[in-house]
């Protein structure tokens, strides 16, 4: 088990914060304006408008075919570790356009340089105009470990995160710090500090996929979109059976709960959509965006389409801070890696490309950051044709306030033996997702102060800024 409180924002915080959405929860389209509630003194809104956009990689991203060893040493043992090109390893002159080049002062790991997989090349072109930076080896910590601290049975000085290598929990454990069964996400207690920076603080936290902790706080709700636009029930909006009666009926049925804490959390989020779909499709309906996201079939690009919209409308939303939820599934490669994966990549690659040129279209581009989360890494070692469940892995954050065109963390050697591993080239992470957290809630605004109530491992850690961030 997690040691602290793990699921909680600080109690200060909390009680400054409760019923911040008591008020957005029965408000009408027209009392919008009256939704914010003010308390600022550990949140900073200076600077005008701000935007976290996390992009989740459902199944766990082999991170070994995502940031590839190129130097002839690495990429020879890279090779040999995946079984050869008849394995599971890229080939080396395949990576030849998607080389990384770090600064000659950046020195890392056994003099390791990386390439980015073959189709990724937008984002090798914004690590070269430096708006893009990957950050090595993170995953969840809940204290520094090295090797023989996580094979040693003193849980209580040594504590490990809970079922590791599970799916569930692992994506639980990367969003909120504990896993399957936690109620808020760390980007939701982000949410819950911004929440009295917007006017309409309903719209803080916008998902645009499926269900996920990560946006959900103590006070912040997430408020759900589709790539049209809101959300709405279109029932309400004509009569039932051509009985306006029926039509007022379904409306209630909706609203409705008995005071069960399911049914009234399934009421609140309801009675949301009921209300407000038509206010936020008609502030959709005002914006102009020429960027250009490609077919339908990119399902992350049509997710990052409606945030770019829902970012262009942000003033008539009443927002200045926010935080969005994307995300793709298919990364669980227990077999045939070679090929889906790099497709994936490539759909990652340009949904995450478009929407930067979206926030540069839109005057933006130093005030949004995007960034990748996964379940975990995966195996360096092969199973056939894929690999297996992991833990540390590599990631990318975008956008103009990036400090890029470098590498943050601490390179892994490529081994299946070495005490960065924890057994078939699973990665024991050198950065803790507590600091990659911390990173970007101190740029989007979070005191110092509160930053344990997003990351609440962070002062187990020698720093809370990891630096990649202007």
């Amino acid at each position: 088990m997690f040691i602290g409180k793990s699921d909680e924002i600080s109690r200060r915080a909390f009680l400054q914060r409760t019923g911040h959405l008591a008020v957005a929860g029965s408000a009408s389209a027209y009392a919008l304006g009256l939704a914010g509630i003010g308390e600022a003194a550990a949140f900073s809104s200076a600077g005008g408008y701000k935007a976290l956009v996390c992009v989740f990689l459902y199944g766990g991203n082999d991170y070994a075919n995502t940031l590839i060893p190129y130097d002839n040493l690495n990429y020879g043992r890279y090779s040999t570790i995946r079984g050869g090109t008849s394995g599971i390893a890229l080939s080396q002159s395949s990576l030849a356009n998607t080389v990384l080049v770090q600064p000659q002062s950046q020195v890392l790991t056994d003099d390791i340089r990386y390439a980015i997989a073959p189709t990724m090349p937008r984002l090798k072109a914004r690590f070269d105009e430096g708006k893009m930076a990957p950050l090595l080896n993170v995953g969840p910590l809940i204290v520094p470990l090295t090797r023989a601290e996580y094979n040693s049975s003193n849980n209580v000085s040594f504590p490990k995160p809970p079922k590791l290598f599970s799916h569930n929990d692992q994506q639980s454990t990367w969003q909120s710090s504990a896993p399957e069964g936690s109620v808020t996400g760390w980007g939701g207690r982000m949410g819950d500090l911004a929440l009295s920076s917007n006017t309409n603080s309903m719209f803080t936290a916008i998902n645009a996929t499926g269900n996920a902790v990560f946006l959900s706080g103590r006070n912040a709700l997430p408020y759900q979109v589709q790539t049209s636009g809101a959300v709405t029930i279109s029932g309400l909006g004509r009569r039932i059976y051509n009985s306006s009666a029926a039509q007022t009926a379904l409306s209630s049925l909706l609203r409705a709960h008995n005071g069960h804490v399911l049914e009234m959390d399934y009421a609140q989020v309801m009675a949301r959509s009921i209300e407000f779909g038509g206010f936020v499709n008609n502030a959709l309906a005002t914006t102009s965006l020429t960027t250009d996201f490609g077919p339908t079939t990119n399902r992350l690009a049509t997710q990052m389409s409606v945030v770019a919209r829902m970012i262009a409308a942000r003033s008539a939303l009443g927002v200045t801070r926010q935080v969005f939820l994307v995300s793709l599934g298919g990364f669980d490669h227990h077999d045939d890696l070679i090929g889906s994966h790099e497709a994936l990549l490539g759909q990652v690659d340009f949904a995450m490309d478009a929407f930067y040129r979206a926030t540069v279209e839109l005057g933006v581009a130093n005030q949004v950051t995007t960034f990748t989360a996964s379940d975990f890494g995966r195996t360096l070692s092969s199973n056939g044709d894929g690999s297996d469940h992991g833990w540390g892995g590599h990631h990318f954050i975008l956008g103009g306030a990036v400090q890029g065109g470098r590498f943050y963390g601490r390179a892994p050697s490529v081994s299946v033996t070495s005490d960065d591993q924890v057994g078939q080239g699973r990665l024991l992470p050198s950065t803790s997702v507590d600091q990659y957290s911390a990173t970007l809630a101190r740029w989007f605004g979070v005191a110092d102060s509160e930053l344990s109530s997003i990351a609440p491992n962070i002062g187990r850690f020698a720093s809370p800024n990891l630096g990649f961030m202007g």
